[in-house]
């Protein structure tokens, strides 16, 4: 079967590989799921390993298959798999765990081990073919009345992740009900957590370099939260128009963006770093003011990646709040789509060049 592919460190090197067919009977104790692949998202992640930044193949493999946000469909399971059955919708977690405590007890998603396995990332395959399969463990269920969405699950479960563990965290402070969060950043990660801070009932300001009118500015604004472009108004000067925000959750990808952030974080606030910057760039720092406001004010600084089984499950569920409260939004960021595992050098132009792609995927197969 077919599946885009790279070589990882290998700058530039996507390319159409093939591999055998999986078995149900591949995954043990009867615990497999075969999945007919539907739709697979790409983003940055797989722009930078094609690039040859990071990535790993896995053992015996000179090659890695690219994808980490799956929606298919189920053909076959195990005789001991039980809460999906042939016919349904499902996406699968990223990350498989390795043998820390936070790996046995159900979270991979922050083990503490140096070397991590995630699928179209590190040491794993992905998605990007015709059918994978996975232990029922990591097959998590989509509502068909959400197939629609389907392919954003994995990002949703990330934003979901973010504002889940953040509001965990300020349970330090015994009361915490953030009134006002920014949201550093207006691609697919920055625009779902706006939604699922709007449906918490927080003022969101949502903030991007790009200015209005754009899609991202209108997707934003439909969510009820209001778009601030950064060539307009700078945070702080955003800051003394609305007061310090309790919460921001930084998701540009420009560390200068995210140490700003700090300076104009709220008394008790918290911000969230969900983006991963590449790169030597070197900016100044006011670390004395910093320092004095961070540890005077209470304030905390979270880092967020990946997901687990429950974050899928909480993201799933937030994407249909959203449709009931934003009906027809979401779908918005849906704009690229790429036709077939053959045009893999478009989906990957269409990563690097595009300014209009705000969510690129590639259309596997009918379903």
């Amino acid at each position: 079967m077919k599946a885009i592919a790279v070589k990882p460190r290998h700058p530039n090197s996507v390319h159409l590989a093939e591999l055998p067919k999986p078995r149900v009977s591949d995954v043990p104790n009867g615990r497999g799921v075969l999945v007919r692949v539907l739709k697979v998202g790409v983003d940055a992640t797989d722009r930078e390993i094609n690039d040859g930044l990071y990535g790993n193949p896995p053992p015996g493999y000179d090659f890695l298959v690219l994808g980490h946000e799956s929606f298919g469909i189920v053909e076959e399971v195990g005789p001991s798999v039980r809460h999906v059955k042939p016919g349904d919708y499902v996406t699968c977690t990223v990350r498989r765990p390795g043998t820390s405590i936070f790996d046995r007890i159900g979270r991979s998603d922050i083990t503490s081990e140096e070397t991590y396995y995630e699928r179209g990332i590190n040491l794993l395959h992905g998605y990007l073919t015709e059918y994978y399969v996975d232990d029922s463990e990591f097959v998590v269920r989509v509502p068909p009345a959400l197939k629609h969405l389907g392919v954003l699950s994995e990002p949703m479960s990330v934003a979901d992740k973010a504002i889940q563990q953040v509001y965990e965290a300020q349970k330090r402070l015994l009361v915490w009900e953030p009134k006002i969060a920014y949201v550093t950043g207006a691609g697919q990660i920055g625009l779902l957590v706006t939604l699922i801070l709007r449906l918490r009932g927080v003022e969101v300001f949502t903030i991007a370099r790009g200015t209005k009118p754009s899609l991202k500015a209108e997707i934003a604004e439909a969510y009820g939260a209001t778009y601030v472009s950064t060539q307009s108004m700078s945070l702080t000067e955003l800051a003394k128009h609305t007061g310090k925000p309790d919460l921001i959750i930084e998701a540009t990808g420009n560390s200068a963006i995210a140490f700003e952030a700090m300076s104009v974080l709220g008394h008790n606030g918290a911000i969230v770093w969900t983006s991963i910057t590449g790169g030597q760039r070197k900016v100044e720092v006011h670390t004395d003011s910093i320092n004095l406001n961070w540890v005077l004010g209470n304030k905390l600084l979270l880092g967020s990646v990946n997901a687990n089984y429950r974050h899928f499950e909480s993201g799933i569920s937030d994407l249909a709040q959203g449709e009931i409260f934003y009906p027809g939004v979401t779908q918005r960021i849906l704009t690229t789509p790429v036709n077939g595992l053959d045009n893999y050098q478009e989906m990957m132009r269409q990563l690097v060049d595009s300014k209009e792609a705000l969510k690129v995927y590639v259309n596997v197969a009918e379903g």
